[in-house]
């Protein structure tokens, strides 16, 4: 991976934006408090942490924060940041694969040594020396294996915190220490009358099964953020870099600046962004723009980092490198919306927030209840039920229903060639009711091509499209370079012309073989005197009548020619607005262009509401009635001119090839330019948020049933008290249910 660093997003008021991997955090309400330790740090005007992907953002002022200074804050409560730029993914990456390998080493102990626990527990309870035994089994697992707990919850207490950690450190602790008590010294329950009680196997178990879940868990997790590894990875290690004397060296990625020469081989992966100035091959861009049929590309032509060579080899100037290229800045996105916050999220940090000291209540509610109303066995009863809620309690599940679906969501978009910025426009799109489209660059490809060229005499074709060809090669007009560009690919070759007059706005007149030859629009052939025959009439009415462009070629007084020009509709524009309007969804065209050609492409696309004549402003107001009526609006458009109607709207769609300026104004980006990826883009939306409640549901009917459940609510009616060791494996279950549930959606069809 490259190690150029991500320049550092700054506003005018001297603020910065930056991301920070966090390490050590080991549930949802650790994020919680991260968040809180770093907005208390003095500069810091706002921060959040993504638990599901161990990230913190940070918006600060340098002038009164440093990094440092966030480091030493989040270490005093037992985590860590990673401020270094240089290579911080590796040392998060490497962090959470010790950390993996630490869990594997913990369940593993902890599972053999809690088996014959079990086995004691419940069958063999009076055997000689069965609680020393049990003693001798339990204490490396709540001593050794579970020492991470206790210390997490001691450095959460210093600071009046408490997380996850402090949930399982209570409970095996006060279940460990009353069985040490009543192994050592059983007279004091024998002198009362009563039987001294041991729980060795509830403490280990538990601290087994939370163990498993939490390597379930980190397996989940880290399937989460498949598709950034994916992205990552299509950056290559070394290129092949060509000096000025010609010679090709081998040199890290890292090392490429802009301007230099690089060799691509066959099957290699292009390094930076860049034009061709030699060779040709068809490159495969699918892991960019998600279109899965290989692109020829020949001198001239763009390639884009991150692409795999095909066959040939060529050779690029390198225009963008490292952190400017076009699949930085997508991995940059991806990064930054995994991170971000969907709204629900907010109701639901409050929740993680007060969860543990709320759950810490419901305990001690318990064990004061049991010992009023707990008759003959209160204390024993009291002290099982108190340890049963903490151990079934989990933050978890509702800290990660919402991070982790909004990951696997924004990983599949960028699967599909759907870049998402931001978790709120992802949350939001699935409510939409009207899309905005542009036409230019949005419904149509952009450029004007060629549709129809009509000759008046068939014997003379060959010979006229030469003549034709040479006349547009004079002018650097739009239409003349489409025309010139499709008689070359009909194979024609310019011939020699002789005074020759360009006439702005207009066309172009020359002599050649002692023939006046002029190409342009119906005035300047007026002018000359030349009248198309009735079938040209009809041909050129026809092509205006589809509000197309009609230029004519006249020799001397006679048109010998009709061409039509157009931005044509791409491909699957009418697809895709026939499938938002199957979806009850409305769809507007806004365009700058007459209204002939508004309402030509309208109808070739199916769309019944269209404006033309639309100035930028007028776009933007256009949206905002929609938005006054009560509609929940989606732009897609692709120009500097569509940036404002973008800003205006819920959610704001750029086509992959537009402006920079509409780029940077959207949420959401096509990467392939095909308007089908809008539909897509809300199919998303619609299983992603399907899932949050989906995860929300399920985390908060698990905690709703099952914390009363273990205080012990059914004694009464049924005498049903919930085991400890059942309560540790829902607990472990219910984390991973969440992060399983999210991950449906990467196997999901959109």
């Amino acid at each position: 991976m490259s190690t150029h660093t991500t320049p550092v997003p700054r506003t005018s008021s001297g603020i910065v934006k930056e991301t920070f991997p966090v390490l050590e955090m080991t549930c949802a309400a650790c994020a919680v408090s991260v968040e809180s330790m770093l907005r208390s740090v003095d500069g810091v005007a706002d921060a959040g942490v993504n638990f599901a992907n161990a990230s913190a953002w940070v918006t600060y002022d340098p002038q009164r924060a440093t990094p440092v200074q966030l480091q030493s804050t989040v270490r005093a409560i037992g985590y860590d940041l990673v401020i270094e730029k240089e290579g911080a993914a590796e040392v998060q990456e490497a962090a959470q694969a010790r950390h993996y390998r630490h869990l594997q080493r913990r369940m593993l102990w902890a599972a053999l040594l809690s088996a014959p626990l079990v086995v004691i527990g419940m069958f063999f309870m009076n055997m000689p020396y069965a609680n020393w035994i049990m003693l001798a089994l339990a204490t490396p697992v709540v001593g050794w294996i579970g020492r991470d707990f206790f210390r997490n919850a001691w450095k959460q207490g210093r600071h009046g915190r408490a997380n996850m950690d402090t949930l399982v450190a209570l409970s095996t602790g006060i279940a460990y220490g009353f069985s040490l008590f009543n192994t050592v010294y059983p007279e004091f329950w024998h002198r009362r009358g009563l039987h001294a009680h041991v729980y060795f196997e509830a403490a280990a178990v538990v601290i087994a099964f939370i163990s498993l879940g939490k390597l379930l868990e980190e397996k989940a997790k880290s399937n989460t953020s498949s598709a950034l590894r994916k992205l990552i990875g299509l950056q290559p290690k070394t290129v092949h870099r060509i000096d000025a004397s010609g010679a090709v060296q081998e040199v890290p990625a890292a090392a490429v600046q802009k301007g230099d020469v690089l060799l691509v081989k066959p099957g290699e992966r292009i390094p930076a962004d860049g034009t061709l100035i030699g060779g040709a091959s068809y490159v495969d861009e699918s892991a960019i723009n998600g279109e899965p049929v290989p692109v020829l590309k020949e001198a001239g032509a763009a390639v884009s980092g991150g692409s795999i060579n095909g066959n040939g080899s060529f050779r690029f100037r390198a225009e963008k490198v490292g952190a400017d290229t076009l699949l930085a800045g997508i991995i940059r996105a991806v990064r930054e919306a995994q991170g971000s916050r969907a709204p629900v999220q907010r109701l639901v940090d409050r929740i993680a927030g007060i969860f543990v000291p709320v759950v810490l209540g419901i305990a001690v509610l318990t064990f004061l209840a049991w010992m009023l109303l707990g008759g003959t066995h209160a204390f024993t009863h009291a002290l099982l039920t108190s340890i049963t809620v903490l151990v079934i309690a989990c933050p978890c599940a509702l800290g990660l229903a919402t991070p982790t679906a909004i990951m696997v969501g924004v990983g599949k978009g960028a699967e599909q060639g759907l870049l998402i910025r931001d978790a709120e426009s992802l949350e939001l799109a699935h409510r939409v009711t009207d899309v905005v489209l542009d036409k230019t660059g949005t419904i149509t490809e952009g450029r004007p091509r060629v549709t129809g060229m009509q000759f008046a005499e068939a014997a003379d074709e060959k010979k006229l499209q030469r003549i034709l060809l040479s006349l547009e090669e004079q002018s650097e007009h739009p239409l003349a370079r489409a025309i010139a560009a499709h008689l070359e690919e009909e194979g024609a070759a310019p011939v020699a012309l002789e005074r020759i007059e360009s006439q702005t706005g207009r066309g172009i007149v020359a002599d050649y073989e002692g023939a006046r030859y002029s190409v342009g629009n119906r005035a300047l052939l007026e002018e000359q005197g030349a009248v198309p025959d009735e079938q040209l009439e009809t041909v050129a009415a026809r092509w205006r009548a589809e509000a197309r462009t009609v230029l004519f070629f006249a020799r001397e007084k006679a048109i010998v020619a009709v061409v039509a020009i157009a931005d044509s509709v791409k491909p699957g524009s009418a697809a895709a607005v026939a499938a938002l309007k199957g979806r009850g969804i409305r769809v507007h065209l806004l365009t700058g262009d007459n209204p002939e050609t508004a309402a030509a492409v309208a109808a070739q696309v199916g769309i019944d509401a269209y404006r033309a004549g639309q100035l930028p402003a007028d776009k933007a107001a256009y949206i905002k009635r929609l938005q006054e009526a009560g509609s929940v609006v989606a732009m897609a458009g692709d120009g500097i001119n569509d940036a404002p109607a973008l800003a205006q709207a819920d959610v704001s769609i750029a086509m992959g090839r537009g402006s920079d300026i509409a780029l940077d104004a959207a949420r959401m980006t096509l990467l392939s330019s095909d308007l089908n990826g809008i539909p897509k883009a809300l199919s998303l939306s619609r299983g992603t948020v399907r899932t949050i409640r989906q995860n929300l549901f399920w985390a908060f009917i698990y905690n709703l049933v099952g914390i009363p459940l273990a205080a012990g609510v059914l004694y009464p009616v049924n005498g049903f008290l919930l085991d400890p060791m059942i309560a540790g494996a829902a607990m472990a279950l219910s984390s991973v249910s969440v992060v399983g549930n999210s991950l449906r959606l990467k196997w999901s069809k959109l």
